[in-house]
């Protein structure tokens, strides 16, 4: 067993931010980061477009953020929430500078800010269309320079330790005292023991296998909470980026940023027309939501598996400085941003819901907390605003460890059993868990895709419910594996998804059920 203070799942910029905080203000406690591929393997390092942050209070002020947050999650917004986070953004970012990291400055030595969907000002900091990757360089190398906080690399958090494992079981309080991990080399599983745990575990974009996440976002997170009895809630909110590079090979989809079309790109169909101002008058700077389902219906309509984001007119030299990446990307499937439109497709993004916590970022399971994409805040309501992401998960990372910087961290009087594999099996058919996988993605794509109907979500449940019956015999029959273990958690992340998409009578934001139209 592993005894800690502090244990966070999680090295993305809501973990490792809470971290640094907490290390910083008590150097004599303890902080072990649970991560379960390499240290720097998130959904914050694939972030392209930015933070969103009011800075230029001549043009912008908190009360047009306030309003564009407000407008993209379609009145289910929570309105205190939104207020404490955008007013929170500008101090928030100051630390992340003073903490070394670089954004993108103008010739005046000023931020450059950016522009994207939903956003009535420029107002995204950014370092070119690298921000994530930069952000994560810059808290991990901060990390390291605190003594006190140990990071676990390849460790996969299984489950939570809460009432139901403890001999002290006191049934009246749903206490959470760490969780079992995994050793991925070693196959070892061991319990760490912690005062306070703090789920930072990413997405859910692999349910649906054609996504712009990493391949480690598989819900665990939110598997792991909901199987502990916390309240999940807003599931049934996944956003579609609408604009995924699209490749007729291989299911991983490379994001263009909505900065990109900030940036003056157009959308047009296969017939070469450009069709967003016939479904919104912002065009393609609508919102996520909007966008996507204005190509969804684009797709319906034709047939075609994509439709193109044309950049042909587009300054290529401004277009090269700002997304290098992007332009690299292209270049190397022989798309030549200069004289090429760019085949895009929506692909699975974001999630707005997830666990449920309060301002100080606490779960319904006492000493259980949670912050960045794995948590339902209620800044985003039906449908997130752009690049609020990154800075919800700077703000609740701080109210957690202001929260947990006034409490005392005394020793935990609780007995945690070992991990009993007793009567496993190594498992010989690797086979059952890749099948079940695609299945399940399949499943989630074709009918808990963008456009939703009751019928369709009927019947993903009967389907998912057999998929569930085969994987749990395997999970009982079998010794813990990585892989084992995600298909699991995107189970249970598709269960929640599906069951709250039926739960859900009036379209809201990224939610779009057909049989609900009347309702709108």
């Amino acid at each position: 067993m592993l005894e800690t203070n502090y244990l966070v799942i999680g090295s993305g910029i809501a973990g490792l931010t809470f971290a640094v905080k907490i290390a910083e203000k008590f150097p004599k406690r303890t902080v072990v980061i649970v991560t379960k591929d390499s240290e720097d393997e998130s959904n914050t390092k694939y972030a392209q477009g930015g933070v969103a942050v009011v800075l230029n209070t001549e043009e912008d002020s908190f009360k047009k953020h306030i309003e564009d947050t407000l407008i993209a999650g379609d009145g289910l917004c929570n309105k205190e929430v939104v207020e404490m986070v955008v007013k929170e953004g500008p101090q928030r970012l100051r630390e992340l500078i003073e903490w070394g990291a670089n954004f993108d400055e103008d010739n005046d030595g000023n931020l450059d800010l950016g522009k994207e969907g939903g956003h009535s000002e420029y107002r995204i900091v950014h370092h070119k269309d690298l921000t994530g990757a930069e952000v994560e360089r810059t808290l991990l190398k901060r990390v390291h320079q605190l003594p006190n906080i140990t990071l676990l690399s390849h460790h996969f958090a299984i489950d939570l330790v809460t009432n139901h494992h403890v001999k002290e079981n006191n049934k009246e309080t749903l206490s959470c005292y760490g969780a079992y991990v995994l050793n991925e080399k070693t196959g070892n599983i061991f319990t760490i023991k912690s005062n306070a745990t703090l789920l930072a575990s990413g997405g859910i974009g692999c349910v649906y296998g054609h996504t712009t996440n990493p391949v480690i976002a598989t819900g665990d997170g939110i598997a792991m909470a909901y199987r502990a009895k916390a309240r999940i809630k807003d599931m049934e909110f996944v956003q579609f980026h609408p604009t995924a590079l699209y490749q007729e090979k291989g299911e991983s989809a490379f994001l263009i940023s909505e900065a990109v079309r900030g940036f003056g790109a157009y959308l047009r169909n296969g017939k070469g027309y450009r069709f967003m101002p016939d479904y919104d008058d912002r065009a393609e700077l609508a919102s996520r939501d909007i966008v996507s389902q204005s190509i969804d219906a684009e797709l319906k309509k034709s047939g075609d598996n994509n439709v193109y984001l044309d950049c042909t007119h587009l300054d290529i030299e401004g277009f090269k400085k700002h997304f290098p990446t992007i332009y690299d990307k292209c270049l190397s499937l022989h798309i030549n941003v200069e004289t090429d439109w760019i085949p895009v497709v929506p692909a699975s993004h974001y999630l707005c819901g997830g666990i449920k916590v309060n301002k100080k970022g606490k779960t319904t399971i006492n000493n259980l907390f949670s912050c960045g994409e794995c948590s339902r805040t209620g800044l985003h309501g039906a449908n997130r605003l752009a690049s609020n992401s990154l800075l919800e998960a700077l703000v609740y990372a701080h109210n957690i460890y202001k929260h947990l910087s006034k409490k005392d961290c005394k020793s935990l009087n609780v007995q945690i059993p070992e991990w009993n594999d007793e009567g496993t099996v190594i498992p010989d058919e690797h086979v059952l868990i890749k099948h079940n996988l695609k299945g399940l993605q399949a499943l989630m794509r074709d009918y808990v895709g963008i456009v939703r109907s009751n019928r369709r979500l009927k019947r993903a449940i009967k389907h998912l419910d057999l998929i569930y019956k085969e994987v749990e015999d395997l999970y009982r029959e079998s010794k813990i594996t990585a892989s084992l273990c995600e298909l699991r958690n995107m189970i249970n992340v598709s269960h929640l998804i599906i069951s709250q998409s039926l739960e859900r009578k009036e379209n809201k934001g990224g939610y779009f059920n057909k049989d609900n139209v009347k309702n709108k």
